[in-house]
């Protein structure tokens, strides 16, 4: 018998605004039994001595560690840009005071 009914499903399915068949009510009651039956397997193997984990293998960190290097001087940076001011891109205005 499956865990879950006919009309079970298809409460669920008014509930979902969703417009099935008959035979989609049978095929659907099939498919959510073998669906709970996994859950209410995966829930049988939870043990309080296996601490929770967000993967499955064990991670360390896999980033390097944060070095300061030099970088551009201002007028390095500035070298390319079409148009500068006061160590700055200048660029076009694309708003109006008014906005």
């Amino acid at each position: 018998m499956a865990a879950i009914s006919r009309e079970e499903v298809a409460h669920l399915a008014r509930l979902s605004r969703l417009a099935v068949t008959e035979t989609e009510l049978d095929t659907f009651a099939g498919q959510l039994d073998v669906i709970l039956q996994a859950v209410a397997r995966v829930g049988e193997v939870t043990a309080a001595d296996i601490p929770p984990t967000s993967h499955s293998v064990p991670l360390t960190n896999v980033l390097r560690d944060d070095v300061v290097v030099p970088g551009l001087t201002p007028a390095e940076a500035l070298s390319g840009a079409p148009d500068a001011e006061g160590n700055r891109f200048r660029v076009p205005r694309i708003l109006d005071e008014e906005a």
